[in-house]
Formats: C-alpha cells, structure tokens, sequence
C-alpha cells in the first residue's frame, strides 16, 4: 500500500475502513455516491469529508471516486469535461480502465452524468458518450472540450484525500489544463436544443438551488 492510502486509511474508524472495503467495484462506488446528497455551496469536500458527511458536488464525487478506485488498484485519475464560460458548470470524471477500455465513476446533479461502464475505446469516445445528457437549466447542450487525464497520486503531497484544502488546490489546476475541443463552431452553431422529455428524464431528482444559472 502507498503512503497516501495508508495515511488515507489511518484516518478511517474501524467501521468507515470496512465501508470503504465494501466497495469492491467501480459500480458499488457509483451507487454510494448516488446516496450522497448534491449541496447548493460552493465548499469543496475532501473524499474522508464525503464519506462522513454523505454530501458532495462534482469535484467531491470525483475525488472521492479516484480515492475508492485507488484502494482497489486502480490509478487515481481524473478528467474535466468544460463547456463554453458562462454556459454551464464543467463537470469531473473519475476514469477507471479495464481490459483497455475506459469507463468513468461520477456525481452530478443531473441523471445523465454519473456512471459509464468500461466499454469505450478512447477517452474522446467516453466523453463524448455524455454530449447530450451535458445540458444547463435552459435545455442548451453546453459541452465543449475535455482535459487529459490527471494522474492524482502526483500531487499526494497536497493530502487531497483528506483535506479539502488539497480539494481546492486541485480545482484551481485543472483549471491550468489546455482544453481539447470536441465540436467545431459551426457544429455547435447548428446544434438544437434538448427535447422536454430527455430534460425531464436528465433532470430527474436535481436539487435546483445547486444547478448552474447560465450567464449567457
């Protein structure tokens, strides 16, 4: 076991070490974060914060995501799916991969944009699989670009597992990260907006004080 898991785990009480033993797979940590709570706030949650408190926005959910798949052997990474500023939140991505296909853990406050299996054959191919189920409170399909994966264990020395103060150092990265585009202008151009019915199946169970008000 690294040092930050076993730093990670020497935080857990007796009872929170056989939870965070429990899940076994990358869906069984997609189904505890499916449990958590979507808070309004804009205050970041390290993955010990999340696993006690049961609360977590994006950010927190992917963290905690990379920190669960990392006690089952898979590396920490992560990936951030932008759109235009002013559009929408961007959204973060646990990635995991087996049998060299990716697949991503994720908490969201719309249905659409948690859990893929491990069934695309690139990074580009897992996100745009979230193209339309990406949309704001307006029914406007809002993603853009995505990041490359980053690898969390390189900044362990931030203690991003257990200190939300880690938490913000790496959302204030990611926003350093080059965006790769995934539509050209005239594509998003010609784009039509989301039918009542996908947004009312993506929107289902959203907790509104915490969905993104659009400022364009």
């Amino acid at each position: 076991m690294d040092t930050a898991l076993r730093r990670f785990n020497e935080c857990l009480s007796p009872a929170e070490r056989r939870f965070m033993d429990g899940l076994r797979a990358p869906a069984l940590i997609q189904a505890f974060l499916d449990g958590t709570q979507y808070p309004s706030g804009p205050e970041n949650r390290a993955p010990l914060d999340v696993l006690r408190q049961r609360r977590a926005h994006c950010l927190d959910g992917g963290l905690f995501a990379a920190a669960a798949l990392r006690r089952i052997g898979f590396a920490p990474l992560i990936l951030d799916i932008q759109p235009d500023p002013g559009m929408d939140d961007d959204h973060v991505l646990a990635l995991y991969k087996i049998d060299n296909c990716w697949g991503a853990v994720a908490k969201s406050n719309y249905s659409g944009l948690r859990f893929r299996e491990a069934v695309y054959r690139s990074l580009r191919e897992l996100v745009i699989s979230y193209f339309d189920d990406f949309f704001n409170v307006n029914g406007v399909k809002t993603l853009r670009y995505y990041t490359r994966p980053v690898d969390l264990s390189r900044y362990d020395d931030r203690d991003w597992m257990n200190s939300s103060g880690g938490v913000d150092w790496v959302e204030n990265h990611l926003k350093t990260l080059k965006l790769i585009p995934l539509l050209t202008p005239r594509q998003a151009a010609l784009l039509s907006p989301v039918d009542r019915r996908s947004f009312e199946a993506g929107s289902l169970g959203i907790n509104p004080a915490g969905a993104y008000q659009p400022k364009q």
